[in-house]
């Protein structure tokens, strides 16, 4: 027996006791020791209720999977302002993904949530209603009674069909250009620029076997996953964090300047020290840092810049600083509308790249380069939204960008995007 089913057990059985016929918020929690191979992802999977959230730290310390919601936030903001209701349950977590536009969202307060911080794992049932606890306690039991028993997850590759980028190369080298060009007329300093890959499959594709198959060989990388119903979902393993708050304490970082990573040590170790001298890839960098501090210097808190190291992943190689300051307020909020965009993701000034990107985009970004992550009152924590997909049906769109600054050179900023792109598209398709 997984330990999942002993900890819903106990929570039926803390179902039992006799809830108020009134309104209110309520949870209850079962801890236990993780004694299995139990995986939180494989039994989201099994299930047939929407919404599905998955979330895993970079360094695998934390991990998160929620299933069905008893609320519904259409923006962080909003999520913030429900969890201030309750300030005695300051460990209150909402979950799910901002937009690339930070003013729209979609977050949840989960029914159930499966959470693990190192060996130990907690299952909270939740029970909300603005009418009656008694009414919800039953609807919980209900909940209980419908859920299946975890399952393996089926590989995901398979042949395509078809395949079309949004914007095609002869249109993206033009794009590039055309950005560059307005760089050299000092309209702003940088832009980030994206395509979209759409694949088309014979066959529905399961978001959860290829958050799976990614989550096996994209290391230091946080893995998110949302399903937003049975046909529509997001995910993605990003190696960006937006931000981590502890109480007042935050951690954010600049992850900025790219270049190819190789299986053999010797030959990354070489790209990496290439990356770690090149001045356009430094100054790239150090544009989102000077962005991050400005914004962050309104609390008015100590800022500590880190020095700069080299983050290498399965495909690509990163340049990053990471940033460390103290809040005045524990305020999420402010947090996602200062960090969000980062010039990482869209530019600078940001306004102006943001307009750029609006008017010569080709698609619409919606979760990509937003962020995925949770919020309570104790704490918080969001990814960038990247190396990313959105599955529909049988259509999987695949995402990646490039930072655009004065020297950038078309063609190697396509390889960029490819090898950016290359994390979960070898996932995807059969040799």
């Amino acid at each position: 027996m997984h330990s999942i089913s002993t900890a819903l057990a106990g929570l039926w059985h803390q179902l039992a006791d006799d809830f108020p016929d009134a309104p209110g918020l309520h949870h209850l929690d079962v801890s236990f020791a993780l004694n299995d191979a139990f995986d939180p992802l494989a039994w989201l999977n099994a299930q047939q209720i929407f919404p599905q959230f998955y979330w895993q730290q970079r360094n695998g310390d934390e991990e998160y999977a929620a299933l069905g919601a008893t609320k519904h936030f259409s923006s962080l903001s909003a999520a913030r302002h429900f969890l201030q209701r309750y300030p005695y349950s300051p460990d209150l977590r909402a979950v799910g993904v901002n937009a690339f536009d930070p003013q729209k969202g979609n977050l949840f307060l989960p029914r159930l949530l499966w959470q693990r911080h190192g060996g130990t794992a907690t299952l909270r049932l939740i029970l909300c209603s603005a009418t009656s606890l008694k009414n919800d306690a039953q609807c919980a039991r209900e909940f209980i009674c419908s859920l299946q028993e975890s399952q393996p997850v089926d590989a995901v590759v398979q042949p395509v069909v078809s395949e079309t980028q949004r914007p095609e190369k002869s249109a993206w080298l033009a794009l590039v250009t055309r950005a560059t060009d307005a760089i050299a007329r000092r309209e702003f300093d940088k832009v980030v620029l994206a395509r979209a890959t759409d694949l088309q499959f014979s066959q529905p594709v399961n978001p959860a076997a290829l958050m799976a198959a990614s989550r096996r060989v994209n290391f230091q990388c946080y893995h998110f996953f949302i399903r937003f119903d049975a046909s529509n979902a997001f995910l993605g393993s990003s190696p960006e964090r937006l931000w981590r708050r502890r109480g007042t304490l935050l951690r954010t970082e600049a992850l900025a300047g790219t270049v190819a990573s190789h299986p053999d040590d010797a030959q990354a170790a070489h790209l990496g020290d290439w990356l770690m001298h090149d001045d356009k890839n430094q100054r790239e960098n150090m544009l989102v840092v000077e962005d991050i501090c400005q914004r962050l210097q309104r609390d008015g808190g100590v800022l500590d810049v880190l020095p700069p190291q080299i983050v290498r992943l399965r495909k690509v190689q990163h340049l990053r600083r990471c940033i460390w300051t103290e809040l005045q307020q524990p305020d999420d909020e402010q947090c996602l509308m200062r960090l969000q965009p980062t010039a990482a993701v869209a530019g600078l000034p940001r306004h102006i790249a943001w307009e750029f990107i609006a008017r010569n985009e080709p698609f619409d970004r919606e979760w990509y380069a937003g962020s995925a992550g949770y919020l309570s009152l104790a704490q918080s924590e969001f990814c960038v939204a990247l190396r990313s997909a959105s599955v529909q049906g049988s259509c999987v769109r695949l995402y990646a960008g490039a930072g655009i600054v004065s020297g950038s050179d078309p063609e190697q900023e396509w390889q960029e995007i490819e090898n950016k792109a290359a994390g979960l598209r070898s996932l995807l398709l059969k040799d």
